[in-house]
């Protein structure tokens, strides 16, 4: 599944992570923040050149009203009156060209950054070390498709609030050409309401970040009753999950309609102060006018500014709504990109061939104690654990999912110890097909392929060793069949049987198998390890079956016996069979 999922990401992106064993700079929601300005500065710049120059243009456009009216209207000058509407056109018509190519490229910027945000959870959450993020699949789903695209609304606000302030500079210098008081006024005015305004900013951040962190919280829900309607409806749990999610999404709603009501009142705060700064400039422009020191025209460019200066100041009260989501949003997407890796990882390449191609020496984690196993070339061991824990813990140390302080004794692959490997190397060599079968949506082909370059000869022998052939013969379109999500369209029996096919079809020096014949009839059973035995038997392979089923037990070299965390017994599984009556009692009950 990890090369298909990998072939959807851009390989051109550049990621944040940084490789295992190297020092890593603290990733925070200022630095995501600064780091998609950083890396649109290109679109941002062009943007901001392009949406300043049409908030220029348009502050421009009551000025050149006031002086159409003082010298063409007033003075009845009709070749002025010509050349002034001309001048106005072109104005216009800069106006309108700048704010659609400058609206295109912070649209883009926005876009861009947030397809490279999502690239980057994306890897993070595909990171073979794993990631302690501690957010749950639904979460995830939600920092992907939701907080990726909310954090990138910073490149908006940078091109937003230097148009405004653009527009502000402009309208203030031609009040000061006008009026010199009324120029102060609005220079010193227009910062004071910005920096009022900026105050409820960390409220809207902290409200922001709780309706985030709610809505994501309820997809996690959402996705984790999905995942297991199956099992709910089968224990008649389903209302209960029902009540639950329902809880869940009331409380997002409480808190959505929160985040709502102060943005909504700082959107009429906004409202409310910029009117009165609107009809404070226009009052004293009018009396102004009346004691003579303004004519008709800079009455009307001076009421104009005013009433234009509102568009600016409410952009700037809308920005900071803005960046309170985008720093909210940004704080989750740093908080995925920053998550240690659970296992760390050597830098040793893919080890020669061994004799001993897998060893455990006095190895003690979560229900193991003091365990040591050796899986010889060309072996297939079998592993018999009296305590489910312990047989989880051993698949899970297999797996490279635990990070090597947390267990102690050795663990080696082809006589190295895994450690040293780096993880693509250990995985290389050691491949364990999880209890839990994982299947993708795509074709048949494609699951057991997993996204290699396979011969169909080899596929068809891997699901005829694998006892899967009925899930190829009972459907027209063969290996074309269409699987769904998580091979939802087969039986819990055919997703066991294909993921042991592409664990065949891998063909890794080391398999590991945990309980591959759960949901498999007696009668499949045994054909299933014939088939198995024929395939991993031979060669220098190194095969593991953790399994309590008489079947494949049958078909190892040896089987070790695990009781209360330790190797009690070990030998052939007839003579065990024969001496071990507790041995005897666990596989026949």
């Amino acid at each position: 599944m990890e090369s298909a999922a990998n072939a959807l990401i851009d390989p051109t992106s550049k990621p944040l992570m940084v490789p295992i064993g190297r020092t890593a700079p603290e990733i925070s929601g200022g630095v995501v923040l600064r780091r998609a300005l950083r890396r649109q500065r290109g679109r941002v710049v062009l943007g901001i050149v392009l949406l300043c120059t049409h908030q220029a243009t348009e502050a421009l456009v009551p000025v050149a009203i006031g002086v159409i009216i003082d010298r063409a209207v007033a003075t009845g000058d009709v070749r002025a009156l010509l050349l002034s509407l001309a001048g106005l056109a072109a104005l216009f018509t800069v106006l309108a060209f700048a704010y659609r190519a400058g609206a295109r490229q912070a649209f883009a910027a926005v876009e861009h950054e947030a397809h490279a945000t999502r690239v980057e959870i994306v890897r993070s959450v595909l990171d073979p070390h794993g990631r302690r993020s501690g957010m749950r699949d639904g979460e995830l789903l939600s920092v992907t498709a939701s907080d990726a695209e909310l954090s990138a609304l910073v490149v908006r606000v940078a091109g937003l609030t230097a148009a405004a302030l653009t527009a502000i500079v402009v309208a203030a210098v031609a009040l000061l050409v006008v009026d010199l008081p009324l120029g102060l006024g609005v220079l010193i005015g227009v910062p004071l309401l910005v920096v009022a305004l900026q105050r409820m900013a960390p409220l809207l951040t902290r409200r922001s970040t709780s309706q985030q962190e709610a809505l994501a919280a309820t997809t996690a829900l959402a996705v984790d009753l999905v995942t297991g309607l199956r099992v709910l409806r089968g224990i008649g749990a389903q209302d209960h999950a029902a009540r639950r999610y329902a809880g869940a999404s009331r409380h997002a709603l409480d808190v959505t309609l929160r985040a709502a009501t102060t943005k909504g009142l700082h959107l009429g705060l906004t409202t409310m102060v910029n009117g009165l700064f609107l009809a404070s400039v226009a009052g004293v422009a009018g009396w102004l006018a009346l004691q003579g020191r303004l004519t008709i025209g800079e009455l009307v460019a001076v009421v104009g500014l005013a009433q234009f200066i509102a568009e600016p100041v409410q952009t700037l009260g809308y920005c900071v709504q803005l960046f309170a989501m985008a720093r909210a949003s940004a704080g989750r997407v740093a908080r995925v990109l920053e998550a240690a890796p659970v296992i760390g990882s050597g830098d040793a390449g893919p080890p020669a061939p061994s004799p001993s191609r897998l060893a455990l020496d006095g190895v003690s984690y979560a229900g193991l104690d003091d365990v040591s196993l050796h899986v010889r070339s060309g072996e297939i061991l079998g592993v018999l654990a009296n305590d489910p824990s312990a047989a989880q813990a051993l698949v899970a140390l297999l797996a490279g999912q635990v990070p090597r302080p947390d267990y102690r004794g050795t663990l080696s692959v082809d006589g190295v110890p895994a450690d040293e490997l780096h993880i693509d190397a250990a995985r290389t060599v050691v491949l364990v097909e999880q209890h839990d079968v994982a299947l993708f949506e795509g074709t048949l082909r494609e699951n057991l392929s997993a996204g290699a370059d396979v011969d169909e000869a080899v596929l068809r022998a891997a699901v005829r060793a694998a006892a899967a052939e009925d899930v190829l013969t009972a459907h027209p379109h063969g290996f074309a069949r269409l699987l769904t999500e998580r091979g939802a369209n087969l039986s819990g029996g055919q997703r066991q049987r294909i993921g042991l096919a592409r664990a065949l079809v891998a063909d890794p020096p080391v398999l590991v198998l945990h309980n591959p014949t759960t949901a498999v009839d007696a009668v499949t059973e045994g054909m299933l390890a014939e088939g198995l035995a024929a395939a991993r038997g031979v060669g220098t392979r190194g095969t593991v079956l953790i399994t309590t089923s008489p079947a494949l037990l049958r078909v190892t070299h040896r089987v070790a016996v695990i009781d209360r965390g330790r190797v009690i017994a070990e030998g052939p599984h007839e003579r065990l069979l024969a001496s071990d009556a507790r041995y005897r009692e666990e596989i026949l009950r």
